[in-house]
């Protein structure tokens, strides 16, 4: 196994109106968005500096307005059939991505969506640089919602390496448990009765009290937040001008 097998990898969000997507995480986490060039289609590429960190493209028919977080894997194939043997379902086959690598979109058995990427070999031999705990405008955490923590982590855990590394109680009747890959914490769990159950991006920014101006300027929504969390750092549950929910977090 790889050292970048089981961690996140990118970042994609499905929106209905990429401008607007544009013209809100711009301002709000610093990024800088251009076209791909990928031939057939509008994908927008965002960069935290240099570091690209996330894409952007248009949800046709019924696809939800929503945030996908993809998690790299040695052998997409073989991920994807271990998956199904585990009981995922397999929304999008195995497919090839020119000159990134290959992936596979599926539900979870307990119906959240996820993504698989076999990223084609980094200079620096690492899967990407979206996911950073310490950058701001790079993923910083990955928040699974689910029916039963502990079913997903059994799942997951086969699948992709994770394991828990604790957990906390947030308050009454909720206990939060920390998702670790190879001893390093890249997220966490907790049971809701969401219908279905989902995942969540956090992106770091440089400042939680600031980040509620720049959403509600940017047309966004703060639906809870600033909340202190271990570590002394502060979160914010956002929705974007479309409806995509995620998540920000950094200092005061």
């Amino acid at each position: 196994m790889s050292r970048f097998h089981g961690l996140p990898c990118w970042y994609e969000l499905g929106t209905k109106d990429i401008a607007k997507a544009q013209a809100f995480y711009g301002p709000v986490l610093g990024w800088t968005v251009a076209d791909s060039g990928t031939p057939g289609m509008t994908y927008l590429i965002a960069r935290a500096g240099e570091a690209m960190v996330a894409g952007m493209m248009q949800a046709e028919g019924e696809q939800p307005v929503a945030w996908s977080i993809y998690f790299a894997v040695d052998d997409c194939d073989a991920a994807v059939a271990a998956a199904t043997e585990l009981g995922a379902r397999v929304h999008v086959p195995p497919s090839d991505i020119p000159n990134t690598g290959r992936f596979a979109i599926l539900a979870d058995p307990q119906g959240a969506t996820f993504c698989l990427l076999q990223p084609l070999p980094m200079a620096d031999g690492s899967g990407g640089t979206a996911f950073d705990l310490r950058k701001q405008g790079h993923g910083n955490w990955n928040e699974l919602v689910t029916h039963d923590p502990a079913a997903a982590m059994e799942f997951y855990g086969a699948l992709l390496g994770w394991t828990l590394s604790g957990s906390m109680e947030m308050g009454p009747g909720m206990t939060y448990h920390m998702i670790a890959r190879d001893g390093v914490d890249i997220g966490g769990t907790f049971a809701a009765p969401v219908a279905p159950p989902f995942w969540k991006p956090y992106f770091g920014v440089v400042s939680a009290n600031a980040a509620v101006t720049a959403v509600t300027a940017a047309g966004g929504k703060v639906m809870h937040g600033p909340d202190a969390i271990p570590g002394g750092s502060f979160t914010l549950q956002i929705i974007d001008p479309q409806g995509a929910m995620l998540a920000l977090v950094g200092p005061a």
